[in-house]
């Protein structure tokens, strides 16, 4: 298993949106959604259509996908999991995470100059204004500060991408598909059928998808959130699923009960990005009184 990235392969983007663009480009927001709790949503796209997509996508982008998809084995995801699930590496408040990852600067964007606690807050106010429970305010809130993987020197690509099961057959409609060819796990007998290491309908608790952003803070907050919000922090990336209805073998009925709220959540994650930026100064005190009310001042990272 290779364990150092080259610098090519730590920053195959030029900045870290430049994924979450390529994500909103291919999962445009559907005609008439006004961001209330969906009973499912897996829009059909013809396979013209993904071809589209790839064709049209930067060749950053492409070789981020490239990297993931090689990369992101049953065995690498289990080994980040014990590197980084024993969250002790240090102690630190909500607040102060935000902080600490707008040392995380997107210097390429052209089309921002926000920091990361901006875009977090971005997220949460859009939730605020729509009147969503504060549980779910606080969820938008903390969604990305799992990128704080960047920081201690994991590649992009084991950090953000869109996330999908390790150690059972890859679907066909995870984006650029062709790219697993080159992970030594499509041809290892263990994980190249559909179930896998799995037993069927054995739940997405059992499941160890890609490592990256969005396992990292559920672990992180999974003792101070509702179940709904642990599953929006955990699925927001999941595509495959949420999206494309993939995957509905190794669900169980708390994965189908969740995955509302998951969809209710994924508007906020992709489509509420502005380049108004919010008053960090003026909205912290109202943060910090809403992170007061679910985390205790300083949390294991």
């Amino acid at each position: 298993m290779k364990t150092i990235p080259t610098e090519a392969e730590k920053k195959p983007l030029q900045h870290i949106g430049e994924w979450e663009d390529f994500v909103l480009q291919h999962y445009p927001e559907p005609a008439g959604a006004d961001r209330k709790p969906a009973v499912g949503y897996a829009p059909e796209k013809k396979e013209a259509e993904f071809r589209n997509y790839e064709a049209d996508a930067r060749p950053t982008v492409r070789e981020f996908y490239r990297l993931n998809h090689t990369h992101q084995t049953h065995e690498f995801a289990l080994a980040k999991r014990k590197q980084y699930l024993g969250l002790d590496r240090m102690k630190m408040g909500v607040w102060e995470a935000a902080e600490y990852l707008n040392q995380l600067v997107d210097d390429s964007d052209p089309d921002t100059d926000m920091s990361q606690l901006q875009h977090l807050l971005q997220t949460a106010e859009h939730l605020r204004r729509d009147g969503q429970p504060r549980w779910m305010i606080l969820t938008g809130f903390v969604h990305d500060l799992g990128k704080i993987l960047c920081l201690w020197g994991e590649p992009q690509w084991a950090v953000v991408g869109d996330t999908f099961p390790t150690g059972c057959a890859y679907s066909p409609k995870i984006v650029f598909p062709k790219f697993f060819e080159a992970n030594p796990d499509s041809t290892d007998p263990r994980y190249n059928t559909p179930n896998g290491v799995y037993e069927p309908g054995c739940g997405l608790d059992q499941v160890a998808l890609s490592w990256g952003h969005d396992e990292y803070i559920y672990h992180v907050c999974r003792d101070y959130l509702p179940e709904e919000g642990l599953a929006m922090l955990r699925y927001h990336s999941f595509y495959p699923w949420h999206r494309e209805g993939e995957y509905s073998h190794l669900l169980n009925d708390k994965d189908r009960a969740l995955l509302p709220w998951v969809l209710r959540f994924n508007p906020y994650d992709l489509y509420t990005k502005s380049h108004s930026k919010p008053d960090e100064v003026a909205l912290r005190p109202y943060y910090e009184d809403l992170i007061r009310e679910f985390f205790p001042d300083k949390i294991r990272w």
